[in-house]
């Protein structure tokens, strides 16, 4: 199998009243091979982008060095204080996720209008 780059896309969208969320969307394969693509497109929001969405719904593959990429980028938010919310994952996912403790970090949503949605709850 030809591992397929990794794509991260900078959108903001706008759930509500409020300042604009920013969202990170994924495609492709998130391997070792994606930290600059990661973890570098995390660290050109600065800490002003308080409010961050991770979109997963394009991802074809994510391995057990991208789970740890995804994580970094997690801790680094959490830091920062930083909300996240996820969305997109494949149920599979949604289950690795929890498995390895990226709940505590983050929440899970099946779409981007309810992790949107759950901003402004």
């Amino acid at each position: 199998m030809q591992e397929k780059s990794t794509q991260v896309k900078l959108d903001e969208v706008q759930c509500g009243a409020g300042a604009p969320i920013t969202v990170l969307r994924f495609a492709g394969d998130i391997t070792s091979a994606s930290q600059a693509a990661v973890l570098g497109t995390y660290e050109t929001l600065g800490q002003d982008a308080r409010r961050i969405l991770l979109d997963f719904s394009k991802v074809e593959y994510l391995n057990s060095s991208g789970i740890a990429l995804v994580i970094q980028l997690m801790i680094a938010a959490s830091k920062h204080g930083q909300t996240i919310k996820t969305f997109g994952l494949t149920p599979h996912f949604q289950k690795v996720f929890t498995m390895v403790g990226i709940t505590k970090y983050t929440s899970l949503y099946s779409d981007e209008q309810t992790a949107c949605a759950a901003f402004t709850a």
